[in-house]
């Protein structure tokens, strides 16, 4: 039966859809292009965002037109547009694939007729120039454009990745998955947040570990809570004097993650100087014994969700109890620029319990970190002090030898120097 207009065009709104779905980017490429290669359409290329916390935007160019989507995961919706060009390919094909993988309950869809040839008159065009690229054809590799987003309701940080995922688990905690970037390599994400990569994780690990160990300098007992990803063990296990590491980490996936595809960052897991315990941080802080550790290294993630407990008076109050006499705290203390409430209340928090003498903040460049600023704080016990105990020409050896990648000797008292707007907030 000839059609008697150019194109075929659906608009469909499914609801009741499965939230974890329509909120998983690469599951939402892989079933909008199978929609189109189930209905007969050639496909060109796909580009999908995901949003966080949620959301998924993406169109599958196909020979014959497109398909697009864009998904509300909070209320099980997506809109979707599905446009087909001549007699061969059958949009409504597509919309059952796409009802049954998004295990809609409900939905309406609208088609409409475009180009109606009643209206239209052919003219006698040619091209000037001709195209002479070979032709497209369904055996043809796809170019796939899938983009993870890390945002808030102001501003967002986006990667291109390759579009599968190639570890994706969600846990009681929380949610983990490792990604294929393009321009970063592979990335690690917790709750849609990026946690490393492997292209710059080197500024944070090396920044969290070794301004406090060229300060402490015969640092042998050290507890690190959180540190799932391996990085901060890597860098502690630079040093010989180090005797033991405990690493308490709460998910175990975080570990599993890291070792199956990051395995430059988590290498030093199978070190028999480390005690590694999956539990909770914030309960073993609680229940440690008086001065043990000569370093305590809080690596967690943001405050929410697990990670909230780190960032309270309580947790520091042990850890200062758990620190010998001369003893170092450090912690991940967010960006300025991006969590400013929660920066400006960890270091009030700090200097209560070690004094405003001893909290020293640092700040580092993290590319992939929310406005790409980032922030250490350190504190102190026993006279300890980042400029005044430090000793430039053993870190310059140790970073030579080491082949740190950011930290050096300079970092040291650059790292310390912080700009005027830091300073006035902090103050």
């Amino acid at each position: 039966m000839m059609m008697n207009a150019l194109g075929r065009h659906i608009l469909v709104e499914f609801n009741g859809c499965d939230a974890d779905i329509l909120n998983d980017v690469s599951v939402i490429e892989k079933e909008m292009v199978n929609a189109a290669k189930t209905a007969g359409a050639t496909v060109i290329n796909s580009s999908f965002h995901h949003f966080s916390p949620y959301g998924v935007s993406g169109v599958v160019v196909i020979q014959e037109s497109h398909l697009a989507i864009h998904t509300w995961p909070e209320y099980g919706y997506a809109a979707v547009d599905l446009f087909t060009c001549g007699e061969s390919v059958d949009p409504w094909v597509s919309f059952e694939h796409l009802k049954k993988s998004f295990k809609a309950s409900g939905f309406s869809a609208l088609e409409m007729n475009r180009g109606s040839l009643s209206l239209l008159k052919r003219s006698l065009y040619n091209p000037t120039a001709l195209r002479h690229d070979q032709p497209v054809t369904p055996q043809m590799r796809i170019e796939r454009n899938v983009w993870f987003t890390d945002k808030d309701e102001n501003q967002a940080l986006s990667l291109r990745y390759k579009g599968d995922v190639l570890f994706n688990e969600k846990t009681p905690f929380q949610q983990v998955r490792v990604f294929d970037t393009f321009a970063y390599g592979k990335m690690l994400a917790i709750n849609n947040m990026i946690m490393c990569t492997e292209r710059d994780e080197s500024h944070y690990h090396e920044m969290i570990v070794h301004p406090a160990m060229q300060t402490i300098k015969n640092a042998k007992n050290i507890l690190v809570i959180g540190g799932g990803d391996g990085g901060t063990l890597r860098e502690l296990f630079k040093y010989p004097q180090v005797e033991k590491v405990t690493l308490v980490e709460i998910d175990e996936a975080v570990i599993r993650a890291s070792r199956e595809h990051l395995p430059h960052v988590s290498k030093e897991f199978s070190n028999p100087k480390l005690e590694l315990i999956i539990g909770d941080g914030i309960a073993f802080a609680e229940k440690s014994k008086d001065a043990v550790y000569d370093l305590i290294i809080v690596d967690g993630s943001d405050p929410v969700g697990p990670a909230k407990g780190l960032f309270s008076e309580s947790f520091y109050r042990h850890c200062h109890r758990a620190l010998k006499a001369q003893g170092i705290v450090i912690t991940q203390s967010e960006s300025p620029m991006f969590h400013e409430k929660t920066f400006v209340e960890l270091n009030q928090c700090l200097k209560k319990i070690f004094g405003t003498a001893d909290v020293h903040t640092l700040l580092f460049h993290a590319t992939t970190y929310p406005s790409g600023m980032w922030s250490l704080m350190m504190g102190t016990k026993g006279g300890l002090h980042p400029v005044k105990s430090f000793d430039a020409a053993q870190a310059a050896a140790f970073a030579s030898h080491a082949k740190l990648r950011y930290y050096h000797e300079g970092m040291q008292q650059s790292a310390l120097t912080l700009p005027g707007f830091v300073r006035e907030m902090l103050s």
